[in-house]
């Protein structure tokens, strides 16, 4: 058996291959773009036939440059949370769009659940709210709109972007693939009891979602199967949801011990340790990862939209041509001209979850510059983390320091905004793709290269810290505007 690590990072905007030494060195990587779709206002969906050709693409890549199958050891998964796929059990082709955790097409169902009482007993026993962004209201809505999914009978395949990818890595001429999912998945679609760690009966009756039709829950770790699609077997030992990976990745071992990854939205994740967390400031209670059957429990803040922003500002709008032009443009103006951005672009999220909110940018004048728009869309990263870290303190769970990841924080200025709006130590690994390390680890214990996490942790390498230097004064007008503009888009 080889000892590299092949990890499937498979995010939203693209998926990607990344070959690890089980020292933490990353050997190789390719990526390819996923299509984003928008049908209508509010709508986002994936092809996911699109996803695992260019998912299958990517890690032949890497299965090559690594020299065979044969020089792998495992394969680790980690996926973007709560986009959900349907799929047929005897072709093993996709019934319907992917439905993906940006959607917001379950909305008007949540408001009927919410005002019928449902939302305390969901939540009591999910740890999630009712909100279009969990998989269950996308089932919820599809088993009631796509006539072609009751149809299908007991052929239908419901699943997460890692359960898609293992059934397609595992199936063959004979027989369909194997279909299971990991407990940090399962914890985010609203079907699974938090602390008994099964489907729950009644929680799928209320999201009409079929139980043959769904996965069997497994650990994060351990010898799941195996694929024979690279010119010889590789074991697949790794799964988590991105965030739990990330949080693995920065070894977020000890309760209370923190991250936020920046990517397409921002995740923070606290380590709660072996009991299920219960939060009582519209906080999340979820799965941070399950070995040898044993669960270990987060608590999550979620912001929808966090690099999607500037994509947006680039894409869009056009008013930046790259996204690492934007530090240079928040560095040239001396602060943000009054000028705020409340990025509810696809709702708001924690604290707030407001799905219908609309993005809002309000303090312009003639003085105000492109600029001070850019520095506005960077500032909001750090005025959305500094409404959590409110949250979670009240919840008992505030931050000593913040360990940070995802393409974002490359950006110097907005890792040093962070420290300087949280007012505590951030700490940014020189390695910023932890997502991609969690699933690693993930697998290299699973496969038995390594013991436990903490060995695994041997993967992590150094990084830098920020300290904050924002005078109270200046922090607190900042925080001040930010309040007010966010009132405007929330009454």
């Amino acid at each position: 058996m080889g000892e590299l690590l092949l990890v499937l990072d498979e995010g939203t905007t693209s998926t990607r291959a990344m070959l690890f030494a089980p020292s933490g060195e990353c050997l190789g990587s390719r990526s390819a773009e996923l299509t984003q779709h928008y049908p209508a206002p509010g709508l986002v969906e994936h092809d996911a036939a699109e996803i695992w050709n260019r998912t299958l693409a990517c890690a032949k890549a890497m299965v090559d440059k690594a020299g065979g199958a044969g020089k792998i050891a495992a394969i680790g998964i980690t996926n973007q949370r709560e986009t959900i796929v349907f799929w047929d059990k005897t072709t093993g082709e996709p019934l319907a769009p992917a439905i993906v955790w940006q959607d917001r097409r379950s909305a008007a169902l949540c408001r009927e659940w919410r005002e019928a009482g449902e939302e305390p007993g969901v939540q009591a026993r999910t740890g999630l709210l009712l909100d279009p962004y969990f998989s269950g209201t996308k089932i919820a809505w599809a088993m009631a709109n796509w006539p072609q999914l009751k149809q299908a009978g007991s052929r239908l395949a419901i699943g997460t972007i890692e359960s898609w990818l293992v059934w397609k890595l595992t199936a063959n001429e004979n027989s369909g693939g194997l279909h299971i999912t990991d407990a940090t998945n399962a914890s985010r679609t609203l079907l699974m009891g938090l602390g008994s760690g099964g489907w729950s009966d009644g929680l799928l009756d209320l999201f009409s979602a079929p139980r043959d039709a769904l996965p069997e829950i497994v650990d994060c770790a351990g010898r799941f199967g195996a694929t024979k699609l690279f010119g010889g077997e590789i074991p697949i030992c790794g799964l988590a949801g991105d965030q739990q990976a990330a949080t693995i990745g920065q070894a977020c071992f000890a309760k209370g011990d923190t991250k936020a990854t920046y990517g397409t939205g921002a995740f923070v994740l606290t380590n709660a340790g072996p009991a299920p967390p219960a939060s009582k400031h519209r906080l999340l209670a979820t799965v941070l990862w399950q070995l040898g059957g044993r669960r270990t429990y987060a608590i999550e803040g979620s912001v929808f939209v966090a690099g999607s922003l500037i994509q947006w500002l680039r894409d869009a709008i056009g008013l930046i041509e790259t996204a690492p032009e934007t530090e240079a443009l928040a560095r040239s103006v001396p602060d943000n001209g009054g000028v705020y951005l409340v990025p509810a672009l696809s709702g708001l999220g924690a604290p707030w979850w407001e799905p219908d909110a609309r993005a809002s940018l309000s303090g312009l004048s003639f003085s105000s510059t492109h600029a001070h728009i850019v520095r506005a869309a960077l500032e909001a990263m750090a005025h959305q983390s500094h409404d959590l870290k409110t949250a979670f303190a009240a919840d008992g769970a505030d931050w000593a320091r913040l360990r940070v990841d995802g393409g974002m924080v490359t950006n110097d200025w907005m890792a040093q905004d962070l420290a300087d709006m949280l007012d505590i130590p951030v700490d940014r690994p020189d390695f910023t793709e932890t997502t991609a390390l969690g699933a690693a680890m993930l697998a290299g214990l699973g496969c038995g290269l390594f013991s436990g996490l903490e060995e695994a942790a041997q993967m992590r390498g150094p990084g830098t810290t920020f300290e904050p230097k924002l005078g109270a004064d200046a922090r607190n007008a900042r925080i001040e505007g930010w309040n007010a503009a966010v009132e405007r888009v929330v009454r």
